[in-house]
């Protein structure tokens, strides 16, 4: 998809490493347009094209429910995750390196599936998600497996405010011996956030140490949200 392409490339990733380092998470604003934000959404009540349908409460994951897609993913969901990936390893790649991790992650989005493909793990991880009045997601962590990326991205497809009421994205750091910090955001209709899995280093009088990160979703008030996440490493099951 030439659009996404061109997109991504006009991206400011020295920018985006900056944010991420600094922040652990970045906005790259209006990603995606209105109609591939409508198109998402249509999509969501199709019965083809999904591999598993989850419903939260059942798991005590919150309220609300999610659907994984299946392979092949639509174009869209494929566009971003082939190429947004290899902008983000060198991110990754420079974290393991100043939190001294032992591990290089490959330059392409096929080779870190070949990865995971030797470890078992087959099955495609991007998903849409759904939340009505009184929905929520516990904060969590988006592994799936042994071997997994330090980064992801959600693609908001509503509008705070407008759509839906509350549904706050929301970031906890758990500090090494100090109490956890929350990060509260809101992007807007078609904003990306990119974000990190489960850790990030943070720099200190002695060098960079490593801080937890878990993310869900505040309650909504009103309205529904639904989201796009893009997740790079693919799940047992």
């Amino acid at each position: 998809m030439k659009e996404i392409q061109r997109k991504i490339e006009t991206i400011d990733w020295q920018i985006i490493t900056n944010e991420m380092h600094k922040k652990g998470y970045a906005i790259i604003p209006e990603f995606l347009s209105e109609n591939q934000c409508r198109e998402m959404i249509g999509r969501y009540d199709n019965p083809t094209g999904y591999r598993k349908t989850v419903i939260m409460e059942r798991y005590r994951f919150g309220l609300g429910e999610y659907k994984y897609f299946d392979y092949p993913l639509p174009e869209l969901v494929q566009a971003i995750r082939e190429n947004i990936y290899p902008k983000l390893a060198p991110i990754a790649n420079l974290w393991m390196k100043v939190l001294k991790i032992n591990k290089i992650f490959p330059e392409t989005l096929g080779e870190l599936q070949t990865l995971c493909h030797s470890n078992h793990q087959l099955k495609p991880t991007p998903l849409i998600l759904k939340y009505g009045k009184g929905g929520f997601n516990t904060l969590h962590q988006d592994l799936y497996g042994d071997v997994y990326f330090p980064l992801q991205t959600v693609l908001f497809l509503n509008e705070p405010d407008n759509d839906y009421t509350g549904g706050e994205f929301v970031v906890t750091q758990q500090t090494p011996r100090a109490q956890s910090k929350a990060i509260v955001l809101q992007p807007k209709k078609g904003d990306m956030l990119i974000f990190t899995t489960n850790f990030r280093p943070v720099k200190g009088t002695k060098g960079y140490y490593r801080v937890n990160m878990k993310h869900g979703v505040s309650e909504l008030h009103s309205g529904k949200r639904y989201t796009l996440g893009v997740i790079f490493h693919d799940a047992v099951s």
